[in-house]
């Protein structure tokens, strides 16, 4: 039985071209290499599983195999040296480090060194560093990287080229996600894709391990029905449920809907939460220029414009307010099943309320005149 291989790992891109959602940091990058005006300290900082790693050891591999005569598959694995600082942030460790330094590449003209959560250092640890890394031999390249920039001290900062790195956007990761399953020979529901972008929040690592689970569930068919079954999330089609509804001011049937959800043991924080957002997307459907916000499917985004014609700019900016209140309160609340099903009636009597405003508007301009 051959060894299986996470998508993380076995579809690492291997060349900035393949670096998905970080064009900006790539591009800058591969013109300092060109262009021969390559800083000797990096600092990659971002969320996490965004390519932070991935970018180093592609920097670390490309700036060897741009000299003349290099074999250009040669992988200098003895250029680069990595180091955890989770687990290595004592000062004797970055000695070891820079005891390294000091010996001259053997192979290829950089010796690189890419300390991953450069933010767990010691404070005796980063002191010990300041030094070398001012004034690093001129084969050595120091690439560090964290998610937490705000804990790195000012005097390593000043030292380094700063990139940020960005969350990956919806759409880049579909379609990477859509890419692998064509590889993978998996049949991938466009929704279901969507709905792994959304549930990974930015972190393509996240994104390609919940696309793993999914397959291996799916055995070669992921359908967005079961990828709501696995990952165990409230369906798109529950807010579109609620949302006509509430239109409807039917309160029974939001209320019983309510019930539903917490009988299947969703918190009703991810139900107020998950409600905000649909009204969000129905009201970037009420202008064309907006509707490229919509990070959902083909098919969806259609179901949100055509319910989004249906109601009132009035009515859902007023919803979204209701929603919002609540969200606030919900933590603070001693009673937060009463709370939402407090706002769900509000909600729902909310066309009624809009529509007798204009009544008393229609009545003073007739009265007033």
């Amino acid at each position: 039985m051959d060894n299986f291989i996470v998508s993380a790992r076995k579809y690492r891109p291997t060349t900035f071209d393949s670096v998905v959602g970080q064009k900006h940091v790539a591009e800058t990058l591969m013109h300092e290499i060109e262009s021969n005006k390559l800083a000797q300290a990096f600092l990659f900082t971002g969320p996490r599983g965004v390519g932070k790693t991935t970018c180093a050891r592609i920097l670390a591999k490309v700036i060897n195999s741009k000299e003349e005569g290099v074999d250009p598959n040669q992988d200098f694995a003895f250029n680069i040296f990595e180091l955890d600082a989770a687990s290595n942030n004592s000062v004797e460790n970055i000695r070891n480090l820079l005891d390294q330094v000091r010996i001259p590449p053997q192979v290829g003209k950089y010796k690189v060194y890419i300390i991953d959560e450069v933010h767990m250092l010691s404070q005796a640890a980063f002191n010990a560093f300041l030094k070398t890394l001012e004034e690093p031999p001129s084969y050595a390249i120091f690439i560090l990287a964290t998610t937490e920039k705000h804990k790195i001290l000012p005097t390593i900062l000043s030292r380094c080229q700063v990139f940020n790195f960005n969350r990956i956007e919806v759409k880049d990761m579909v379609d990477h996600l859509r890419g692998i399953a064509q590889k993978e020979g998996v049949d991938a529901d466009e929704n279901a894709l969507h709905l792994i972008a959304r549930k990974a929040d930015g972190g393509l690592r996240d994104a390609l391990s919940i696309f793993d689970q999914l397959v291996s569930f799916s055995e070669g068919k992921l359908t967005y029905e079961k990828a709501v079954e696995i990952l165990n999330v409230l369906d798109v089609e529950t807010f579109f449920g609620v949302a006509a509804n509430l239109r409807n001011s039917d309160v029974a049937a939001c209320l019983l809907k309510l019930d539903d959800i917490i009988r299947r043991g969703f918190d009703i924080g991810t139900f107020i939460g998950g409600l905000g957002e649909h009204f969000r997307n129905l009201a970037v459907c009420k202008d064309n220029r907006t509707e490229l916000l919509l990070d959902v499917g083909q098919d969806f985004k259609q179901k949100y414009t055509d319910q989004a014609a249906g109601m009132t700019f009035a009515f859902i900016l007023n919803s979204l307010n209701l929603i919002n209140d609540c969200d606030e309160k919900y933590k603070a609340s001693r009673n937060s099943r009463l709370l939402i099903e407090l706002t769900l009636m509000k909600l729902a009597h909310l066309e009624s309320y809009l529509k007798g405003i204009e009544d008393i508007e229609e009545l003073k301009k007739k009265f007033l005149k």
